[in-house]
């Protein structure tokens, strides 16, 4: 799979990922901070941002490419009757067309009556990005009528795993809050494992203690949207996460980076 080495080396660094989603634009529409697509890709990449994850018509959108994007395939919207139920809206060779280095996927475990089809996607899509040598970012959550707690790290830990077994080289999901419990995740896949951001935290410190409890726990970096674009300086956000993601330091150390 020499292809999908040479892109997972160009979207992480030293086997860790600092990625930042901007596909929020389909869910929720132009939120503040990714109104200007090419501003805010400028931003993260001076600030040491792996990646970034778009949807097609973004990519096209970009005036340069700022850094290596995944082309995200799945999506919903807010204004709809199952914003949870991720239809398929894109595939891999278009990715290879607009130049993506990955491709990515959201997944709800425990929808209902969807989760079916995402699983059946999840296993297309994996077998798809395996022939065409692209690495699969797959977005796991668990989200639906049985689902009482979401952060619950036996939950975490299975969805980790759903999108292990099913192919993807790459799993994202929801920090379970400290590193013992989150330990429970990163053992049970022989894949790598990064955390969501979620929604925007009011504590800068907050985000960057998220940040090294996962890595403590043996995450290989992260994935975060809001707390990144959303951040008043993007850029400097970006510098202190990936102070801990790359040069291990502590969570007050990296608060340098935002004075």
């Amino acid at each position: 799979m020499w292809g999908k080495d040479v892109r997972l080396s160009r979207i992480m660094r030293d086997g860790k990922m600092l990625c930042v989603p901007m596909d929020h634009g389909l869910t929720n529409g132009p939120i503040r901070g990714i109104e200007n697509i090419n501003a805010a890709a400028e931003k993260v990449a001076r600030g040491g941002a792996t990646c970034i994850v778009l949807h097609k018509g973004m990519i096209k959108s970009l005036n340069k490419p700022h850094l290596p994007v995944l082309l995200h395939i799945s999506g919903s919207t807010s204004l709809g009757p199952e914003p949870n139920r991720k239809v398929r809206v894109a595939d891999v060779v278009e990715g290879i067309k607009l130049g993506a280095d990955g491709i990515s996927v959201h997944v709800n475990v425990g929808g209902e009556p969807s989760e079916p089809d995402m699983l059946v996607k999840l296993g297309e899509v994996a077998a798809e990005a395996d022939e065409f040598g692209m690495p699969l970012l797959a977005m796991m959550y668990a989200r639906g009528p049985n689902i009482k707690d979401k952060y619950d790290p036996t939950l975490i830990a299975h969805v980790a795993r759903v999108g292990a077994e099913l192919g993807a080289d790459i799993v994202k999901v929801p920090y379970t809050g400290d590193p013992d419990s989150f330990k429970l995740v990163t053992k049970g896949v022989n894949i790598p494992v990064i955390i969501a951001g979620g929604p925007k935290m009011e504590k800068d410190i907050d985000v960057l203690r998220m940040v090294a409890g996962a890595m403590e726990a043996g995450a290989s970096g992260v994935a975060f949207g809001r707390n990144v674009f959303q951040h008043e300086n993007p850029e400097k956000m970006v510098r202190a996460i990936a102070s801990i993601i790359f040069e291990k330091r502590e969570p007050e150390e990296a608060l340098v980076f935002l004075k």
